[in-house]
């Protein structure tokens, strides 16, 4: 390849990461050194760290150094190499479970220097014996005290939907929305924070939706998708009481009750009792 080829390409790639970054809003550009070996490494840590208009990863495997270019008021560093450990692969900051490592391909298994270990449980991170020189990231907070406000809103908008209230729902609804809005998703542990943004803006249309409307029967069609992501959330995340995931076969759709007694929110007093309990989630 002649330098004028190597001039083209270098502008080439220049231009395309310039167009990759505009589509980011509030851009901040970072680099950080990922551990990896090959091209198959490149994939799985690009895939892991990149979020549609939120972040962009573009991994060396020569220098293995990463440049991370991210929507600060939406994530931020430290959780993109979360993401990135939690697929196998070490930084500077955090190293990937031992589980997941040994799983990688045995052309992926390069030689671990790392020290922190990416949290995977929902334990509170124990700031007297982290090494701050190394890890800088927020103490986790039980997702008890982020999301008790987002479950309790949940139950009471499905109350309302039982006694067919649509005024109350969407009253209630605007407080789900609210809720919804000041979750910290940085001060969530890991596995709460990535069904977190798979969930989060399905959850905040349907809540939102709820609340612009009184009308019950389009209310009840946005609930189905809310309970769908509610429960995925609550699967993951501490509650304080079992909570019964029930189903309602007319409708084909579930609901989430603090009570295993069935008080269906798609049909309220025409058919009340139509459904069952599927599942209790205890936590």
């Amino acid at each position: 390849m002649n330098s004028l080829q190597k001039t083209v390409m270098t502008i080439v790639l220049l231009l395309s990461l310039a167009i990759s970054n505009a589509q980011i809003k509030n851009a901040k550009t970072e680099t950080a050194k990922i551990f990896g070996n090959c091209g198959i490494c490149k994939t799985t840590i690009e895939k892991a760290g990149n979020l549609q208009k939120v972040a962009k990863v573009d991994w060396n495997k020569d220098t293995k150094i990463a440049t991370l270019t991210y929507d600060s008021l939406k994530t931020n560093l430290d959780e993109i190499l979360k993401r990135i450990a939690l697929v196998g692969y070490d930084s500077e900051k955090f190293l990937a479970p031992d589980d997941v490592y040994s799983k990688l391909q045995d052309c992926c298994q390069y030689d671990r220097e790392a020290k922190v270990v990416v949290p995977t449980d929902h334990s509170k991170m124990d700031m007297n014996k982290t090494d701050h020189s190394s890890h800088t990231t927020a103490t986790e907070k039980p997702e008890i005290n982020q999301l008790k406000s987002v479950f309790d809103n949940y139950f009471l908008l499905k109350d309302a939907l039982v006694k067919s209230d649509g005024s109350t729902a969407a009253a209630i609804s605007k407080n789900l929305l609210a809720s919804l809005s000041d979750v910290k998703m940085d001060e969530l542990s890991m596995d709460v924070h990535m069904v977190w943004i798979k969930v989060m803006k399905d959850l905040l249309a349907n809540a939102k939706s709820i609340s612009a409307i009184q009308d019950v029967k389009t209310q009840r069609a946005n609930f189905m998708t809310l309970s769908k992501n509610i429960y995925e959330l609550m699967k993951v995340a501490k509650t304080d009481i079992p909570v019964y995931y029930q189903y309602c076969p007319m409708v084909k759709a579930n609901w989430l009750s603090k009570e295993n007694t069935i008080k269906n929110p798609y049909y309220g007093s025409q058919m009340l009792s139509c459904g069952q309990t599927i599942e209790t989630i205890k936590n």
